[in-house]
């Protein structure tokens, strides 16, 4: 099978989020399929990320879009009703590199990724084409909205919002099939009319992220993630006000590590005796390893959490909140323990830090699971499968 990936964004270094599942997909299907990418340049970084993505897709086209020409396009959205963050990956040349790509050169099935990308796709494609969410975005930025407390943030918020809300039931139900990767966000575009939502989970690297002979470190508290995104931002403000003083109360030697490459000033004033803001880390599973215990405490966003996968590859327990729970689909006080509010993600934090047998026994129990059904090669068969049907029902 012929398959093109449109991606948002240059799929390397592999650390996060998008980035990361695009490499994983791509490197697993392309031992028995010819993939090819198109994808934005931002920065000279992108760029020079080609040549190593060469061992990964069969061909790489990119159109080079500099960060300040995105921000201008967003500028010029403001009074239209189109949504900001499809208004920054606007790109005429793009359409253009596209479309030509699709007349010249036959494919099996096109994989689209993110909403942001769907605006490039012609009508006449779209029946061999597979729209693959990170999330519901629109549900992403209601979380936004109903959580800011600047007034100018809300309203902004509020507008993105309700701009991608009726840009997702416009666009959505135009492709043969959208993927999401819980099963929260695939009730919530269900609700669309005429439209066919399917899920593919978030995957893991399970030869990176598996149980290391290392000693963790007793009553360290490990949160991972790019440290200037606003949901991650938003986490650890929340714990290190009204979650981690609670803990100090039972346990005055904790520690709470923050790894994540880019803090912003509003992380880095976190930095205290008993919080250490790290910064980038690039041997992610050796600082896994070292931790009693990781946390999730995201208010904002949806989808399933790669920090929470990664950290449960390794037979790490988890403390964190519903955002992004439901995804795993694990059994209760396996792998995972959700937690409703601050009282509750404390007292299942202090319950791991103070019960060694607890811990290992939930993160051996979890691992085990995680590594059976997350792995990437799992992942990408199951995206075979749904790219099978497309060209199928195409032909």
């Amino acid at each position: 099978m012929r398959v093109l990936f449109v991606a948002n964004r240059m799929p390397f270094p592999p650390y996060r989020g998008d980035k990361l599942k695009i490499f994983n997909l791509g490197k697993s299907l392309r031992e028995n399929h010819e993939i090819h990418l198109i994808t934005i340049a931002e920065n000279e970084e992108d760029v020079n990320a080609v040549s190593p993505l060469k061992k990964v897709f069969h061909k790489i086209d990119y159109i080079y879009i500099p960060t300040w020409k995105s921000k201008w396009n967003v500028v010029k959205a403001i009074f239209s009703s189109k949504p900001f963050q499809i208004a920054y990956f606007q790109s005429k040349a793009f359409a253009r590199m596209l479309k030509l790509k699709l007349e010249s050169e036959h494919y099996d099935a096109i994989h689209v990724q993110h909403l942001r990308m769907s605006q490039f796709i012609p009508k006449e494609f779209k029946n061999k084409t597979i729209l693959d969410l990170p999330d519901a975005f629109s549900l992403y930025w209601q979380r936004r909205y109903l959580s800011s407390n600047n007034q100018l943030i809300r309203i902004f918020n509020k507008t993105e919002y309700q701009r991608l809300e009726l840009f997702e039931k416009e666009i959505i139900p135009t492709f043969k099939m959208a993927l999401v990767c819980s099963k929260e966000d695939q009730r919530y575009l269900e609700t669309i009319p005429h439209s066919c939502i399917n899920l593919l989970q978030n995957g893991v690297d399970t030869q990176t992220f598996k149980p290391l002979l290392i000693a963790f470190e007793p009553l360290r508290i490990l949160f991972t993630g790019n440290m200037d995104y606003a949901p991650n931002i938003d986490a650890v403000n929340y714990f290190a006000t009204e979650i981690f003083p609670l803990i100090l109360k039972q346990v005055p030697k904790a520690q709470f590590v923050i790894a994540g490459q880019r803090p912003v000033p509003k992380v880095q004033q976190l930095a205290s005796e008993n919080i250490k803001v790290t910064g980038f880390i690039e041997n992610l599973a050796n600082e896994y390893a070292k931790a009693h215990v990781v946390v999730s405490p995201l208010r904002i966003g949806a989808g399933t959490q790669n920090k929470v996968l990664e950290a449960l590859s390794m037979n790490i327990p988890v403390v964190t909140t519903y955002v992004g729970y439901e995804g795993l689909e694990l059994p209760h006080n396996i792998g995972a323990l959700p937690s409703n509010d601050a009282w509750e993600f404390a007292e299942n934090t202090i319950k791991i830090l103070t019960d060694i047998d607890f811990r290992n026994q939930v993160g051996e129990t979890g691992g085990e699971l995680i590594r059976s059904r997350f792995s990437w090669a799992s992942i990408a068969i199951k995206l075979e499968s749904y790219l099978l049907k497309v060209q199928k029902s195409s032909n």
